[in-house]
């Protein structure tokens, strides 16, 4: 890796603090909603994940474990689908994020949308959506803006 990628490339907090601070509120409103922190923050590290954001993911798995996750669970997110520890409600939202990240490679067919409803009511499927879409902005500013890993975590 080259230096740069260590650096960031503008401050965008500071440059668009209005945005910036309109997807902070999103994203906590996101984890106090019906999808409640845990599962939120389960799917802003499997996207971060999918997207190749170091930061977030540095910053979701530091959140999870402050919540009382198993490191061990956590090492697992990227394989859920082979993994124990999921409930069938964290897989149907794993399963979405990654369905609804892949767009357009992917398809959000009604099959796949009846499993989704088999386990979230409307709501908490829109909050789902939301927090997918949030999530995948972060990323791609992260990413775009190089946004380095801190030291210590962030939060």
């Amino acid at each position: 890796m080259s230096a740069s990628q260590h650096t960031a490339r503008l401050p965008y907090h500071q440059l668009s603090s209005k945005a910036f601070m309109g997807l902070v509120n999103l994203s906590e409103t996101l984890k106090k909603g019906p999808l409640g922190t845990r599962l939120a923050e389960l799917v802003f590290l499997r996207v971060s994940q999918i997207n190749g954001c170091a930061y977030c993911m540095d910053m979701h798995w530091h959140v999870l474990v402050k919540e009382g996750m198993e490191p061990r669970h956590l090492n697992a997110v990227a394989g859920w689908r082979e993994a124990p520890f999921f409930s069938e409600r964290e897989r149907a939202a794993l399963r979405w994020a990654e369905i609804l990240t892949a767009t357009p490679h992917s398809d959000a067919s009604d099959e796949e949308f009846a499993r989704l409803k088999a386990q979230f009511n409307d709501t908490e499927i829109t909050e789902l959506g939301f927090a997918i879409g949030v999530i995948n902005a972060w990323n791609l500013i992260n990413a775009g803006m190089r946004a380095p890993i801190p030291e210590k975590p962030a939060v």
